[in-house]
């Protein structure tokens, strides 16, 4: 043993004399290393780092892109029920429906900027304020009209062709054969479903689009809830642009439905090898 941490032999009435305490060189009163202070700041380092991260993942979700996972039918062929897909926010510029919570910090949307025809987009229902993904068919000022399954645009039929009927899975549990036909709006080629019979969407009204609001359509033309059904009628009408959130831009992943988040083998099972990074039309 050492002259530096030698102990003194205890006093008679068994107190112990300071040389018991080796000498560390810090002053009295100082904090030994490990000491909580010190941990302390290791908690602090911790929170600042998951604040800083998470303040980086809302700007990003706020001013660039955002996930939306897809769960309805409304826009088969294009996208399925289980796809996981970005949309973009600067497109359009930035409404309150681009932020979380929808904060009232201004009206209409900075800097501008509205969705065209033919662009699929998510935007909120004005009757529930729920996320919805259609796409556009007509902008303010716009008449139209569904006849016999077909959308009349400002008097013109829009440009379209029958392929390959396709079986699909019905909400009965059947299959059930269905139309398709390549439809063509402002330079965006999609597929669209057409059902048999005649649904009760494929004959409408002429509609009259307000300035300042969309008229939404969904791919599977009978199994789509939108502009054609009215907002009194639990439907969506037309849609000011200031709800929309964004532009879908790429299916990132999809899995079908199948998939269980509490069954975890079925994440790669039941992935979709043919829809990863998959661009929308």
């Amino acid at each position: 043993m050492t002259a530096e941490t030698q102990s003194a032999p205890p006093a008679a009435d068994g107190t112990v004399s300071a040389l018991d305490t080796p000498d560390t060189g810090a002053p009295a009163g100082a904090t030994a290393p490990g000491a909580p202070e010190q941990r302390d700041d290791g908690l602090m380092e911790i929170v600042k780092t998951i604040v800083f991260a998470l303040a980086i993942a809302l700007l990003l979700r706020i001013f660039v892109f955002q996930p939306f996972n897809i769960p309805s039918p409304s826009m088969r062929p294009g996208l399925l029920v289980g796809d996981y897909l970005f949309v973009s926010k600067w497109d359009y510029g930035y409404s309150r429906a681009s932020i979380p919570f929808e904060p009232r910090l201004f009206e209409g949307r900075i800097p501008g900027g509205s969705p065209q025809r033919g662009e699929v987009v998510v935007f909120k229902n004005p009757r529930d304020n729920r996320d919805y993904i259609k796409r556009v068919i007509g902008v303010g000022g716009d008449r139209i009209q569904v006849v016999g399954g077909q959308v009349i645009l400002n008097g013109e039929p829009l440009a379209r062709r029958e392929i390959a009927p396709s079986p699909i899975l019905g909400n009965n549990g059947l299959n059930i054969m269905t139309r398709r036909f390549e439809e063509t709006l402002n330079g965006h080629t999609y597929v669209t479903y057409d059902q048999t019979p005649i649904g009760s969407l494929d004959n409408t009204e002429i509609y009259v689009v307000p300035e300042g609001h969309l008229f939404m359509m969904g791919d599977n033309r009978d199994d789509s809830t939108d502009s054609r059904v009215a907002s009194e009628a639990f439907g969506v009408g037309f849609v000011p642009v200031e709800n929309v959130v964004g532009k879908a831009r790429v299916v990132l992943l999809s899995w079908d439905e199948g998939a269980k988040i509490y069954l975890p083998w079925t994440w790669f099972t039941e992935l979709r090898l043919d829809r990863i990074a998959v661009g929308i039309k």
